[in-house]
């Protein structure tokens, strides 16, 4: 009897990339394990051997997606400046979604529609997303205190999320360097703007 055949991380990180990057352009539908082994120049039997089956790569490229998101957010640090902490975090969170725009489309698909690959439930979404989003009222409330954290977060990460969704959908004007330089201004100017009346 033949012995099962090992594959190894970098064919697993092959197939999350590829998986990701065909449900951030088409959801569910456009992953295809024939297409998408051919694609990663594997078997069928790797998908199966390293993730048991097609629904559950794809839970794992959403796993994945937070995972790789949380530790980008991570390296932004902390210092005894909790307002330019805060600074960091949101240039963190722009520099992974443009790094990785298909895992970020990924992680933040469902807002009101089903989810590409949404073998995994909301509430699934919900419980990947929420360590990430800990990290940032976390260094919200540094800056405004426990009771406002949750409201300015809400806010911050709307403003951060909006304009990163604007930037990766090409709606923004300016090149590289203009858009980057748009975006921290309106962390470091709007940002502040958002404890009022918290």
């Amino acid at each position: 009897m033949p012995r099962p055949r090992v594959y190894d991380d970098a064919v697993r990180r092959r197939l999350l990339d590829l998986t990701a990057r065909r449900l951030a352009d088409g959801g569910e539908p456009a992953v295809s394990l024939r297409d998408l082994v051919r694609e990663a120049g594997t078997s069928t039997s790797a998908v199966y051997a390293l993730f048991g089956s097609r629904d559950r790569l794809v839970e794992a490229v959403r796993a994945e997606a937070f995972t790789r998101f949380a530790a980008a957010l991570d390296a932004a640090g902390r210092t005894g400046d909790p307002g330019r902490d805060l600074l960091e975090l949101g240039l963190a969170y722009r520099s992974n979604a443009l790094a990785e725009p298909h895992l970020y489309r990924v992680m933040f698909a469902g807002a009101g529609e089903p989810a590409p690959g949404q073998g995994a439930t909301e509430q699934s979404a919900r419980t990947l997303g929420e360590p990430t989003f800990v990290v940032l009222r976390t260094a919200v409330a540094r800056v405004v205190g426990a009771d406002a954290a949750l409201e300015v977060a809400l806010r911050v990460w709307a403003l951060a999320h909006g304009l990163v969704s604007l930037e990766l959908a090409g709606q923004l004007p300016g090149d590289a360097q203009e858009r980057a330089d748009r975006y921290a201004d309106a962390l470091a100017v709007v940002g502040p703007l958002l404890s009022r009346g918290s």
